[in-house]
């Protein structure tokens, strides 16, 4: 509920006269704790007159103080769309201006407009979010989280202890979760948090917690200008956006999931983990998804209690669906490694890819990928071509030793992984295989195989491929006996989907993926 009137405030923002546009409709849109209005080419933000257990924006004043703090942090990763501050002000022939000399009424924050299909919630219904738009927000956002403020001032643990109260909170003034579930939920995560709180600590003390974006799901991402940008940060509270960087990162990871892009999900996580050092914190993600599900929960029933008749229903389902899905995000899920090989072509990437976000705990499995691992041992992108000295035999052993490495941290930390590389090496398969047996986990080793004129063909036709291999490596390979395979044998010569669903199927069974 609104404290403090801001009729006037709103009939000026949504008359077209005022925006110098008199013959233009103004559309708003209203969230549980602002109001926007879009008219001709610039956005209006204006703060609701509310109180609630983690943002108090009841007077004028402190709404002003706040879109000052929203457009400066913002500016971070936003700085062509925030245009400035507008006071809005009372002027002694009784009418209200931007700026003028009069006494302040109101404020709102000033923006470019962008076309609202380039949200990513939009972008995600449409299936528009690609793996090349998803791996430039996955990289853009580990290098906005590396140059962030560290905070050290407070504990891993207790930070996410006083984000569990708010949500306490949150959740006592709706109606629409019974108290018993409301009960269970809060102690399922006080439980989640006495498990995580020596890792929360940890990060901490490592420098992990920093001043990030605080509210990063998919409709505080666009694409502005070609390049995905993250706006509306919390500005309100410096400490609900003081966080660990993954529990940042998992609002996003979280969003893609609820909406059963379980694969967008697993890329995303995978694709910051490529840039950004933090795979330790990989047991941690399933409990921050479970945590912004439920921040998503009080959120989604607070604007129900606000919506028109017609939005109501669809707002408390979707606040039902993010209060369930915490259990399925904190359930016990043990870790396996499961290797996949096959000569250059055969589709080891994509196999990896599609699998993934049904292996292991939430959001899936993390991915190790020998052409990833070795571009990042020389200093380029993922996409940038290597010169064939980079291919040499020592080097190659490198590469599998730093991931064979990777893959016992991942699975002695109890996640899941799924490494992918040729293994062409009866040496290199037995290495990855000891990996399973030294982390006590189960082990799944499949081999893709294709004809020599199907593999030609696919290498052929890669562009901006992290693998470098070419026609001449695939004919070199393909004059190699290959013996003692030992893994699952499966043909990728039909549609990749139906090989992903054959394998997935083996694996969940566990039998042989031929």
């Amino acid at each position: 509920m609104d404290i403090e009137d801001q009729s006037l405030a709103i009939a000026f923002l949504t008359n077209p006269g005022t925006h110098g546009e008199p013959g233009s409709a103004v559309t708003t849109i209203q969230t549980h704790i602002s109001i926007i209005f879009l008219a001709g080419e610039r956005v209006f933000k204006l703060k609701r007159a509310v109180r609630l257990p983690y943002v108090d924006f009841s007077t004028k004043e402190a709404r002003h103080s706040a879109c000052i703090k929203e457009v400066e942090l913002n500016r971070r990763t936003a700085p062509a769309l925030y245009r400035g501050v507008r006071r809005i002000t009372a002027e002694t022939d009784g009418s209200l201006a931007f700026d003028g000399t009069g006494p302040l009424v109101d404020a709102v924050v000033e923006m470019v407009r962008f076309e609202q299909q380039t949200l990513f919630d939009r972008m995600a219904e449409g299936g528009l979010l690609t793996p090349t738009i998803l791996t430039k927000t996955a990289r853009m956002i580990a290098d906005f989280h590396a140059t962030a403020a560290i905070n050290r001032r407070q504990s891993g643990s207790s930070i996410m202890a006083n984000v569990l109260s708010l949500n306490e909170q949150a959740f006592a003034p709706t109606h629409l979760f019974a108290d018993d579930a409301v009960a269970a939920l809060n102690g399922m995560f006080r439980a989640a948090l006495g498990r995580c709180a020596n890792l929360l600590d940890a990060r901490a003390a490592a420098g992990r917690v920093r001043h990030c974006h605080g509210d990063l799901h998919l409709r505080n991402i666009c694409l502005l200008n070609g390049a995905p940008t993250l706006f509306d940060c919390i500005e309100f509270d410096d400490e609900i956006a003081t966080i660990d960087v993954l529990y940042d990162l998992a609002f996003l990871v979280m969003d893609l999931w609820h909406r059963s892009k379980h694969s967008d999900a697993n890329l995303i996580l995978n694709r910051y983990l490529d840039a950004a050092d933090e795979s330790d914190g990989l047991p941690l993600i399933p409990f921050f998804m479970a945590v912004r599900s439920a921040i998503r929960a009080h959120v989604t029933a607070v604007q129900s209690e606000d919506a028109a008749p017609a939005e109501n229903q669809p707002l408390k389902l979707r606040a039902k669906s993010y209060f369930e899905l915490p259990r399925e995000l904190l359930a016990a899920v043990p870790a396996r490694l499961v290797a996949i090989g096959g000569l250059s072509g055969t589709g080891k990437s994509s196999l990896a890819s599609g699998i993934a976000g049904d292996i292991g705990p939430p959001p899936g499995a993390r991915v190790l990928s020998s052409d990833r691992i070795r571009k990042k041992l020389h200093g380029v992108s993922a996409e940038t071509r290597l010169p064939v000295d980079a291919y040499r035999s020592e080097i190659s052993e490198r590469v599998y030793a730093i991931q064979a490495a990777a893959a016992t941290t991942v699975l002695l930390a109890g996640h899941s992984v799924i490494t992918d590389a040729v293994f062409d090496r009866v040496a290199d398969r037995k290495r990855i295989e000891a990996c399973a047996e030294d982390a006590g986990v189960p082990f799944s080793g499949v081999w893709l195989e294709a004809g020599t004129d199907i593999l030609l063909k696919r290498v052929g036709a890669r562009q901006g491929d992290p693998s470098d291999a070419t026609e001449d490596v695939v004919r070199l390979q393909a004059a190699q006996p290959q013996t003692q395979i030992g893994w699952s044998r499966v043909s990728t010569a039909e549609e990749s989907a139906n090989v992903v669903a054959q394998v997935l199927d083996a694996l969940k069974l566990g039998r042989p993926a031929s």
